[in-house]
């Protein structure tokens, strides 16, 4: 693990990085996994591609990146200019980690009449490798474009792509990759819970597995669950992604109840992130202070990978940033304040 210190604690640490921010002229950037007292200082919060983009379409010479590798790595190929730091270096992922850019390169030799789609959860080396880059959102649409007869490899998260093959008909060659967060989530809490609130949807992301896919009321991107938590009648959601969204929920709903899903037998930590949590508020400063951890990708894999990410925006470029269902439509209160209005901050793909 990354080792980085401060003596730094409270007003005074989160003092210190507004100062860097500005003597830096740094944008911050949080994951929807990222501990509140991160979100609550990010400049945008969100999903990893939409958050890159709009770190692009700013004028900052820095991306402080709070989430994980893969993602820091997208800011990078899409703002080559910037410097971007990532907190914790070894925040990783183990999508990308099931997939050594070597090992994808032989399985892509050995099926050459494939074509390959692959999931934004992925190193810069492996969207080199790539012909489209999809996000949860915008996966089905680019899938829907490709001619029935062609051959299609899709990776990293089998789970994702085993949805979109029930769902479309595809017949998909899946790289074997699971998120170990979502593949954690435990069927029988989740009927334990559903038996105790009857009356609470269930909203889950498509990197579960179809035992719990096959109890949700909803299905789709972190954005889109956010979406639908808000825009729900329901005043109980059941959210089986990683919980630490649920703060996003509370902030934009807090009269309504949001109750994460759990992991194991229900008594471990395990529907949460660890590669996400190594990012702290303190490795944040460090960050800031050292401008490093820095992510460095030479101009050929950024060159590269950047043509697929540019072709899935060209694709289905309408649907990225607003998840699977679109934007919901809210009324208003008699006091005219949106029900459920989300943070303008806030963003996703």
């Amino acid at each position: 693990m990354t080792v980085q210190t401060t003596s730094l604690k409270g007003p005074d640490l989160l003092g210190e990085i507004e100062r860097l921010k500005r003597e830096r002229n740094a944008v911050i950037l949080a994951h929807y996994y990222q501990k509140p007292e991160i979100q609550d200082l990010a400049d945008f919060v969100g999903d990893s591609l939409d958050l890159s983009r709009k770190a692009a379409a700013t004028d900052a010479d820095v991306i402080a990146f709070c989430g994980v590798r893969f993602m820091a790595e997208t800011a990078k190929i899409l703002s080559p200019e910037k410097t971007v730091i990532l907190p914790d270096m070894d925040a990783g992922c183990s999508l990308e980690d099931s997939c050594p850019p070597d090992q994808f390169a032989a399985f892509r030799a050995a099926h050459p009449d494939h074509i390959a789609l692959t999931y934004i959860n992925c190193s810069a080396a492996v969207k080199a490798l790539s012909d489209v880059i999809v996000t949860s959102s915008s996966a089905k649409i680019i899938l829907d474009q490709i001619p029935k007869d062609q051959k299609i490899i899709f990776g990293p998260d089998r789970h994702l792509g085993g949805y979109l093959a029930r769902h479309t008909g595809r017949d998909m060659l899946l790289w074997p990759g699971i998120c170990i967060v979502h593949q954690a989530f435990s069927e029988t809490e989740l009927l334990k819970l559903k038996a105790e609130h009857p009356d609470a949807p269930v909203a889950a992301h498509p990197e579960c597995p179809p035992h719990i896919i096959d109890h949700a009321d909803h299905v789709g991107s972190t954005r889109s669950i956010l979406d639908f938590a808000l825009s729900s009648p329901a005043q109980t959601i059941l959210v089986a992604t990683e919980p630490h969204i649920i703060h996003q929920m509370e902030k934009a709903a807090p009269g309504k109840l949001f109750i994460g899903v759990p992991g194991g037998d229900g008594n471990c930590n395990c529907n949460m992130c660890p590669y996400m949590a190594l990012n702290t508020l303190e490795k944040l400063y460090v960050a800031l202070r050292d401008l490093k951890p820095r992510i460095e990708l030479s101009p050929e894999v950024m060159e590269r990978a950047r043509v697929p990410l540019e072709r899935m925006l060209e694709m289905a470029g309408r649907t990225v940033g607003q998840g699977d269902v679109g934007m919901p439509i809210i009324e208003d209160k008699d006091d005219g304040v949106p029900p459920g209005e989300i943070d303008p901050r806030i963003s996703g793909d």
